[in-house]
């Protein structure tokens, strides 16, 4: 068994190789903030090209657009901060690790069959639809100029939050700030949102998220 080393630093703190870093949710925010960014502007083409099209055909603007823009990545950013606090609840309790990596496989599992059972909901369901087809939201919250964007886009964001936020939480299986783990999750969102397969490739990601979860919690 490795004995503990410990003792004090130069100013007179208490080291020790058992000692986990300090993480704060003031240090947590700005990597997830700038991970949520990168993850979901891929995601926004399809909207973002939807109202390209509605400032030829209807009196959309390019002030809209930005206001669009602005208005999904504020909703990201207020989910960053929302789970970067989650972060700091799970590494007290000890689920997770300073990484965000979860402790044990019985953990790892219940994230992976939650996200999973997730997918057969009607939540996910209804939010899918507003991500998956922006246009029919466009026509039913229609307004102009840029604080017409801007609520639009907080309301699409919305949505985009209720449909993905469990891609975001798997980062706590693989690690969150694992490049290749969280290139998986954006991965899925961007095939979710793919207009001709987006429907079809839900449930099946549930299904093998659910028994990736019960194998990893047997193992």
């Amino acid at each position: 068994m490795m004995a503990r080393m410990s003792g004090v630093d130069i100013l007179g703190r208490p080291v020790g190789m058992n000692m986990m870093p300090m993480v704060t949710v003031g240090a947590l925010f700005p990597m997830w903030a700038v991970m949520m960014a990168a993850m979901m502007l891929p995601t926004m083409v399809p909207t973002l090209t939807t109202y390209e099209r509605l400032m030829i055909s209807a009196d959309g603007t390019r002030a809209g657009w930005l206001g669009v823009l602005l208005g999904y990545f504020v909703v990201w950013v207020a989910f960053a901060a929302v789970i970067a606090v989650v972060q700091v609840a799970l590494i007290g309790f000890a689920l997770v690790d300073s990484l965000g990596i979860a402790t044990s496989g019985g953990v790892a599992g219940a994230v992976m069959i939650a996200v999973g059972a997730f997918q057969f909901t009607r939540a996910k369901e209804v939010c899918h639809g507003v991500c998956h087809a922006p246009m029919t939201y466009f026509m039913g919250h229609w307004k102009t100029g840029f604080m017409g964007g801007l609520r639009m886009g907080l309301g699409l964001g919305a949505f985009c939050v209720g449909c993905c936020w469990g891609f975001m939480v798997l980062g706590f299986v693989g690690g969150v700030m694992s490049l290749l783990w969280m290139g998986l999750a954006t991965i899925l969102m961007i095939f979710e949102k793919l207009p001709a397969i987006g429907h079809h490739v839900i449930k099946p990601t549930g299904a093998l998220l659910i028994a990736a979860g019960l194998v990893v919690t047997i193992i």
